[in-house]
């Protein structure tokens, strides 16, 4: 895994919060909380067995991601691809590529605007990196899981220039509308800001994290709370700073997501 520079962390700390609110939960333990924050080691050890060459080729694909077009701004500063997939116990099994469509009730800023983002690469879509980071969360998502059959996957990449911010949740506080998502930091250069914080239902801040080693997680139920990040900007003296996020959307198949088969 190649090393990231890291700019100073933000205070990882929330300010003014309850002891026990959304206490994350340790890797192993009890459930007692609707997600839980690992640590890279977790991803590390599940992508152990990965070849090196397909390991360094899926991470290198973060630099080959379109514009999202759906932003409304002059300048793209957001670039994804999307992909959907039905979780086997051997594998994934890719279902047909379409719009990806959420409901106004969780988005307000581009929800019921079907939104055809470019698909996932071939190697990508069928490689053992991606199998790997989703059998490892599929087995630790924090609550039942036995309806759950379906996956979504966004390679996603925010750029700042030093002029220009860069926004990974313009919705601002937020749910998605699926069971459990899983946010994994693939690259942090250059870049300020990017706090990832989670909300109970009441819009109370529980948890509060800057992500900056590569692979580390936070794991949530789309369904008890809400979430948000912290707009990035290029650190000083960066020429550009980069943020690149992997989001695994899970979800039971009839519950629905709302992508439209193309």
């Amino acid at each position: 895994m190649p090393t990231t520079p890291m700019t100073t962390p933000d205070s990882a700390v929330a300010p003014d919060l309850p002891a026990d609110a959304g206490r994350p939960v340790p890797a192993g333990a009890p459930e007692t909380a609707p997600f839980t924050h690992f640590p890279s080691d977790v991803l590390r050890e599940a992508l152990d067995g990965v070849p090196p060459q397909a390991l360094e080729s899926f991470l290198d694909s973060w630099s080959d991601l379109p514009a999202d077009e759906y932003l409304g701004t002059e300048r793209p500063y957001r670039f994804r691809r999307y992909g959907r997939f039905r979780l086997l116990d051997d594998g994934l099994e890719p279902l047909p590529h379409g719009t990806f469509l959420q409901d106004r009730a969780v988005n307000g800023f581009v929800g019921g605007v079907p939104r055809l983002f470019a698909p996932l690469h071939d190697a990508v879509a069928a490689g053992p990196a991606l199998r790997a980071v989703v059998r490892a969360f599929r087995d630790r998502l924090p609550g039942p899981r036995h309806t759950v059959d379906t996956c979504g996957i966004h390679q996603i990449r925010v750029v700042a220039l030093p002029d220009a911010e860069g926004d990974p949740a313009p919705e601002g506080i937020h749910q998605d509308g699926h069971s459990y998502v899983a946010q994994v930091l693939i690259r942090r250069d250059g870049v300020e800001g990017a706090q990832s914080r989670l909300y109970d239902l009441d819009r109370r801040e529980i948890h509060r994290a800057l992500l900056t080693d590569p692979l580390e997680s936070i794991v949530l139920d789309d369904r008890r709370v809400l979430h948000d990040v912290s707009p990035i900007t290029s650190a000083p003296g960066a020429a550009i700073g980069v943020r690149d996020m992997l989001l695994v959307d899970f979800f039971a198949s009839f519950d629905s997501t709302k992508e439209v088969a193309l």
